[in-house]
């Protein structure tokens, strides 16, 4: 008879620890054991647990990560009052969002009721299994009555999206136009078209950040919304004007924002001549706008639009705020959204435009030129780091107004939990850039004519991370800045070829350095024409504290100069690469992949010193596997019998190392196969995070393969031993791979190592 341990049943069922989110592991059913803990007699244990403590259910179940998207299919968007049944593809989609940008579950549930009343009790009577609800797609008014009811009868985060959604995202689009041209929004004069459940959400969060409501003319499909209208409910009755306009042609005269939330050209584009200087349009009806955006441009070259469509710029697109509103709020166990969420939601959104866009989402769009402005309001929808800013204000904001039931109180590791949701870890990185930004140094760019480096060296300024020094052609540096709007304020620019003291002083101390071995003093002023060896002496005479090239040159000709012009580090008789590969299991280190081709047992004890000393600098204790295809002599061969002598070295040379070989790779990565085969293993616990190859090929193509189709963030190369901060990038890395070498190369630089 198979017995259940009662803590045992409980570990397996809890979703985590108190006061930690994380993500909820898979389970294994494989076995009689785990078929018991997963339901019976296992699953009575947690049962018990939250029958007598009804907030259990958060810590031995999903509920916390599972949302509701329930609709009566009675205004789905483009399409009607086309029913339950036919609006389940648009719920089921909108799970798929939530799952994908905020790693949220999602059931979608279609109800066939249209009777508020009736629809509140069944919503209602949900809550036990959700942490979360999303009404979508319920026609106005009794969309408000009904999310007013839950709202009160419920303690679970509820939004309807259709409302809320729409309004934080075209509010922050609001707050970032009206700063592009210099208004206020107390001020402005706004016509809406519309006055369905979006369009009095966007106006009721307008006026929440200061719109004057008697600046306000809205239309519904009957005409003007006045004080005469005895056909509405009370909240549109909130945004009746009192002025005599009866037609949009007389509220659009003078007006500075047009709002639409209504039907496909209903704007004639004369009006548009009637508005205010720099007129703001947010022409939102969906699939097609309220006035065509060639169109409009067409008649008012000065204008700014905004449209729900993503084939143009400044798209209102609800993905920027639901996955993430939900995310926040449910991360706090939020007893509801309030307005404090909602307004933080706004600001984050409005302040990320304006930071430097990733070179990832530039590629997705196809775009080097998305920079705050008139054709970017709001961030793109696949922007990774709206998880990171929106769901962190939104969480803060939920503590801050008392309607969170959990504290956050590591915000840091919070982001990195948001980050794993998504399967990216970055904890390492994150903590090196953060010490980077503790005490950021000069970095010298030798590509500094190069894109994806102007683009780096905008982004490492405007963060904190490092100060740039680009060396180019000044013309062209420029050139490229403009073309693709970077702001290169903070980075110093150095045209090498207008430096002729300064390249003679440099070839001076070159000549000297080298004259034994090769150089002359003419050979030193031409070498000294070259970025590489300038770069390299700059960081050698203290006046940049690292340097970093490789981007387009091969790893060898950009090694070359920092070689003869800096050296090794004292004690050390070779230098060797290392990448870093970032895993949802944590951070694995890879040496040497870039320098000795087949280096020999005694050069593989080298490269093993290096790598635990590089390893200990990322704040992490290495435990070092020495790989080939043999196991502990299973199979012989030159290949293993180096492995193996490297290991027998390295052992007494580092006795202190946790450190074994020669092994597989997946033996080093399994402890549990190592406890199971080879229990006599220093790495039986568990298991390697730091592999040493028997040659570059294997290690190359090792990281290269886990690049492209192992769900894996490579970092690298980091090259090591060498006596001051020198980094080569990998030919043609990307934007994000030469930031995250800059925050390295600055934390290498802060080990306080002196100039000549």
């Amino acid at each position: 008879m198979l017995k259940i341990n009662k803590q045992e049943a409980l570990d397996y069922h809890s979703q985590n620890p108190a006061g930690k989110i994380e993500v909820v592991p898979t389970k294994p059913v494989s076995t009689q054991l785990d078929l018991a803990l997963a339901y019976s007699p296992g699953v009575a244990e947690p049962c018990k647990a939250i029958a007598l403590n009804k907030d259990d259910v958060y810590k031995y179940t999903a509920k916390g990560n599972l949302v509701g998207v329930i609709s009566n299919g009675t205004a789905v968007l483009g399409l009607g009052n086309i029913g339950p049944d036919a609006s389940k593809p648009v719920m089921e989609g909108k799970g798929v969002l939530f799952k994908k940008f905020a790693g949220l579950d999602c059931f979608d549930i279609e109800i066939d009721c249209t009777d508020p009343d009736e629809f509140v009790r069944i919503v209602k009577s949900l809550e036990p299994t959700f942490g979360g609800i999303n009404l979508e797609d319920i026609k106005a008014p009794e969309c408000f009555v009904i999310e007013k009811a839950l709202r009160e009868q419920m303690t679970i985060p509820l939004m309807h999206d259709d409302q809320h959604g729409t309004a934080i995202i075209s509010s922050a689009a609001l707050l970032n136009a009206l700063e592009v041209v210099g208004k206020d929004i107390k001020e402005i004069k706004l016509v809406v078209s519309g006055a369905g459940a979006a369009a009095i959400s966007c106006l009721r969060l307008y006026r929440e950040l200061g719109l004057n409501v008697q600046n306000v003319t809205v239309f519904d499909k009957d005409g003007v919304i006045n004080q005469h209208r005895t056909d509405l409910a009370e909240l549109q009755m909130q945004f009746a004007t009192s002025s005599n306009v009866t037609t949009l042609a007389e509220a659009m005269e003078g007006a500075d924002v047009f709002l639409g939330l209504s039907a496909a050209n209903v704007l004639p584009a004369e009006l548009l001549l009637k508005m205010a200087d720099n007129p703001i349009v947010f022409a939102l009806a969906n699939p097609d706008p309220e006035i065509v955006y060639e169109l409009a441009l067409a008649t008012r070259p000065d204008i700014i639009m905004a449209t729900g469509r993503s084939d143009h710029p400044n798209q209102v697109n609800n993905v920027l705020g639901f996955p993430y509103i939900f995310r926040g709020a449910m991360d706090v166990r939020a007893t509801e959204i309030n307005e404090a969420m909602k307004l933080a939601a706004v600001q984050a959104l409005a302040e990320l435009a304006k930071e430097p866009v990733p070179d990832m989402v530039n590629k997705a769009y196809g775009d080097n030129t998305l920079t705050f402005g008139r054709t970017y309001l709001i961030p793109k929808p696949l922007d990774p780091r709206l998880i990171t800013t929106v769901s962190v204000a939104v969480a803060k904001a939920g503590i801050a107004s008392g309607v969170a039931r959990r504290e956050i109180t590591d915000w840091l590791a919070y982001e990195d939990e948001l980050r794993s949701r998504l399967g990216v870890n970055q904890k390492l990185m994150n903590r090196i850039t953060s010490a980077a930004k503790a005490n950021p140094k000069r970095v010298v760019f030798a590509e500094g004519d190069n894109y994806k480096i102007l683009k780096a060296a905008q982004i490492v300024y405007d963060e904190g991370i490092a100060v740039p020094i680009l060396l180019g052609n000044r013309k062209k540096i420029d050139a490229i800045a403009r073309a693709n709007s970077l702001d290169l304020e903070g980075c110093q620019i150095i045209d090498i070829l207008e430096e002729d003291a300064k390249r003679d002083e440099y070839a001076e101390l070159l000549f000297r350095k080298r004259q034994r071995r090769g150089i002359t003093l003419y050979e030193g002023r031409r070498l000294l024409r070259e970025r590489n060896y300038y770069a390299s002496m700059m960081v050698e005479t203290g006046e940049a504290d690292a340097f970093i090239s490789g981007l387009s040159k091969d790893y060898g000709k950009s090694i070359l100069p920092a070689l003869q012009v800096i050296g090794v580090d004292d004690g050390v008789q070779r230098v060797a690469g290392m990448y870093i590969i970032q895993h949802k299991k944590g951070p694995f280190f890879f040496a040497d992949t870039t320098v000795n081709i087949d280096p020999t047992a005694e050069e593989m004890v080298d490269i093993i010193g290096l790598a635990a000393r590089t390893v200990r600098f990322f704040d992490t204790e290495p435990r070092v596997a020495v790989l080939s295809y043999s196991n502990f002599g299973s199979n012989p061969g030159p290949l293993p019998d180096k492995a193996r002598r490297a290991t027998e070295l390295a052992k007494k040379r580092y006795p202190d190392l946790l450190l074994d070989g020669e092994m597989q790779a997946n033996t080093a990565l399994n402890p549990e196969l190592l406890r199971e085969q080879y229990p006599f293993s220093e790495l039986a616990e568990q298991g390697a995070n730091t592999l040493i190859f028997p040659n570059v090929v294997s290690g190359n193509i090792a990281y290269k393969v886990l690049q492209e189709i192992g769900g894996a963030e490579v970092i690298g190369p980091v090259l090591m031993g060498m006596r001051k901060p020198v980094h080569i990038l990998q030919l043609g890395a990307s934007v994000r791979e030469i930031v995250n070498m800059t925050a390295i190369a600055v934390v290498d630089a802060q080990t306080n190592r002196k100039p000549l």
